[in-house]
């Protein structure tokens, strides 16, 4: 049986090759959960008890070291927001697709809090007026459960790194996605381009432009501008809502 080491002790560098197996082991046993829950449109309204229902002990204990996990203490200045227990009022933002490539792609269905979402959808109002086009959600609200989820599903893209990981996707605790307060969207416009592997191709769009220029007005900042101060990396799709006058 794997040893789960305490929290302090995970190697934030690079994985052992045993908590590699680990996550790799986590991730395969929650495959046929999240992708049904993809399909019901619930993936990113997870709670802590749907995600560790179908996991061994030892895998649990593997999540509650992550969970431990500050990012002050690896290095980042990212603030920690805690879990609300009660993200109240997140309603769907509807269905949303894009074609790329000529393909269609139907995006996952997406949550905001009512008030961002309304605020959003007079924003990209605004730009499909002045534009002809507009940014789809291609994320919005995600639960700390599904979070570490995507932590630790997206940690092979960074040689299981904790420190470069989280440069990319934030720890449970500490992103804007699970945060209803400064709620995070993600935007990618509609010919697919997100700017995930290519932040200067999301920067290069005339929908960015816009949003540079306008974007305050409707309460939406960039969040993680190049060179800020959370070492986070450069995230031009990556806004957050703050009320105006809040």
């Amino acid at each position: 049986m794997f040893n789960t080491q305490p929290a302090g002790a995970l190697n934030v560098q690079r994985l052992e090759p045993q908590e590699i197996t680990m996550a790799q082991s986590i991730v395969a046993t929650l495959e046929l959960l999240i992708q049904t829950r993809r399909q019901e449109g619930t993936a990113a309204l997870l709670s802590w008890e749907q995600l560790y229902e179908p996991l061994s002990l030892p895998q649990r204990e593997f999540l509650d070291a992550f969970r431990a996990l500050r990012a002050k203490t690896i290095g980042s200045a990212s603030k920690y927001f805690g879990e609300l227990k009660d993200a109240s009022d997140i309603v769907p933002v509807g269905a949303e697709r894009y074609i790329k490539d000529g393909q269609e792609t139907v995006i996952d269905l997406q949550y905001l809090p009512r008030p961002v979402l309304e605020a959003c959808q007079r924003m990209l109002d605004a730009m499909e007026k002045d534009l002809g086009r507009r940014l789809l959600v291609e994320s919005g609200y995600r639960s700390p459960a599904y979070q570490l989820y995507l932590f630790l599903f997206y940690m092979p893209n960074h040689d299981f790194s904790i420190l470069e990981s989280n440069r990319h996707i934030a720890l449970p605790g500490h992103s804007e996605h699970g945060y209803p307060p400064l709620q995070a969207i993600d935007f990618i416009n509609q010919e697919g381009i997100n700017g995930e592997y290519d932040p200067d191709a999301f920067e290069a769009l005339p929908e960015f432009a816009w949003l540079q220029e306008h974007a305050d007005k409707f309460g939406f900042f960039l969040s993680y501008p190049r060179d800020n101060p959370t070492n986070s990396a450069y995230e031009p799709w990556h806004w957050h809502y703050e009320p105006p006058g809040a």
